[in-house]
């Protein structure tokens, strides 16, 4: 029978943690932050003309409700995805249907390089970011319908990784027509001119077309392990910032000061967070760092990691990270078993990409419906090798079982020695 809930404790914890964290995290920001108040003793004054914003509003308990709403509207296509998706035809089809959206959506990426990005402003009336943005290397890289070309770009990236899937498994005769359409998604990637995604592009397509599946899984759970860990390294101090901008500024100064301003403004959001820990701080930007005189704004954050704690604290950041997680560490832990099946090449690339999608995330807020998408998909399927691991191992156990009492050597078994030791029964 169909069933939402992960087979797993750790995914129910997880799950569970993720939906009702939201609306604990409400129910601790009841007070209003307000800005410009002086008190000298007894008296209070405010100068509202020094004041560039009068504070932010307490969430009432009418937003725990929200937040509970949002957050399971938010993982409909996980658990769909897990149900109806766990299959290994399923998963090829998701990589196929990526490969045909991204031929699909070349046409307005390939017409706003050209002629600049307009086609979100001439169909909705605004342009949905900073259009300084989307100038890049003496020309421009396409937003076309989405929040920024980051995530145009990441989507291509995407793109890349299926192609490279189908064109690993092609048969003979359709090799030389796979390999021509990953060679038009990379160029997709590059037309994007995002620095990210290029360098995504050239380490793991390569890696997809060379390495065996179980090795792809192994990477993807050494890079979601590190992405778990990187908050808690970043907290700590143990994360070398001042070297690493060092290092970019000898690539690209510009770079550099990008990377040392993002680095600011991530340690004050963690020190933000300080405050309350476990369940953040919630929505209306209260996460967000103020001058206490004027409220100005001090900080702007783009990392969904930070983002996600500055929320929900390291409770909401432990749930959202984790259940995204879970499959690749999952699949990986199935994987590796003796009893386990081959793992088919389109199973662990899209391991990958969810894997590179959470390393994203530490830069970037590039956490979609899609995401949720991939990451139930991948934890129905390594539900369904835990259970096809169990069932291998008992028939293995029950056949050296028989083996032992016929007195009969099993394939793949040792065989039972008479043991020689005189015994005595008292």
């Amino acid at each position: 029978m169909p069933t939402l809930i992960p087979a797993g404790w750790v995914g129910r914890v997880l799950l569970v943690l993720f939906i009702v964290s939201p609306a604990i995290t409400v129910l601790t920001n009841l007070d209003p932050v307000l800005f410009g108040i002086d008190r000298f003793g007894t008296m209070t004054l405010v100068d509202p003309n020094a004041l560039e914003l009068w504070g932010l509003p307490g969430l009432r308990i009418y937003d725990s409700v929200s937040a509970l709403a949002q957050q399971v509207f938010l993982m409909l296509p996980f658990f769909l995805a897990r149900q109806g998706l766990r299959s290994e035809q399923a998963i090829r089809e998701i990589l196929v249907a990526l490969v045909i959206a991204g031929a699909i959506y070349a046409l307005p990426m390939l017409w706003e390089v050209r002629f600049s990005p307009q086609l979100h402003t001439r169909l909705y009336g605004f342009f949905q970011h900073d259009f300084a943005q989307a100038m890049r290397n003496g020309g421009f890289r396409p937003f076309v319908f989405m929040p920024h070309g980051l995530w145009v770009a990441f989507f291509a990236f995407m793109c890349a990784m299926a192609a490279a899937a189908l064109a690993r498994e092609a048969t003979r005769g359709e090799g030389g027509k796979k390999l021509l359409i990953l060679g038009f998604m990379i160029g997709l990637v590059v037309i994007c001119k995002s620095m990210g995604a290029l360098v995504f592009t050239l380490v793991f397509v390569p890696v997809v077309m060379i390495l065996r599946p179980r090795l792809h899984l192994a990477l993807a759970a050494a890079l979601v392990t590190l992405v778990l860990v990187y908050p808690l390294l970043r907290g700590s101090g143990l994360v070398p910032t001042e070297q690493l901008v060092a290092s970019v500024e000898s690539i690209s100064a510009e770079r550099a000061e990008s990377l040392n301003y993002r680095f600011t403004n991530e340690d004050r959001i963690l020190a933000h967070v300080e405050d309350k820990p476990l369940f953040g701080w919630g929505g209306w930007g209260r996460f967000m760092v103020y001058d206490p005189a004027t409220g100005e704004s001090q900080s702007i954050v783009d990392g969904q990691w930070v983002i996600t704690i500055g929320h929900y604290g390291w409770l909401g950041y432990i749930a959202m990270f984790g259940l995204l997680a879970l499959p690749i560490l999952s699949l990986w832990w199935q994987a590796r078993k003796p009893e386990a099946p081959p793992v088919p090449v389109a199973v662990s690339t899209l391991t990958l990409i969810l894997a590179v999608n959470m390393v994203d995330l530490l830069p970037n807020a590039t956490l979609i419906p899609f995401t949720w998408l991939i990451a139930g998909a991948l934890l129905g399927y390594a539900e369904t090798l835990r259970v096809t691991n169990e069932d291998a191992r008992k028939r293995r156990l029950r056949q050296t079982h028989a083996g032992v009492v016929m007195g009969a050597t099993v394939p793949g078994t040792r065989p039972v020695r008479p043991s020689t030791t005189r015994r005595t029964l008292l």
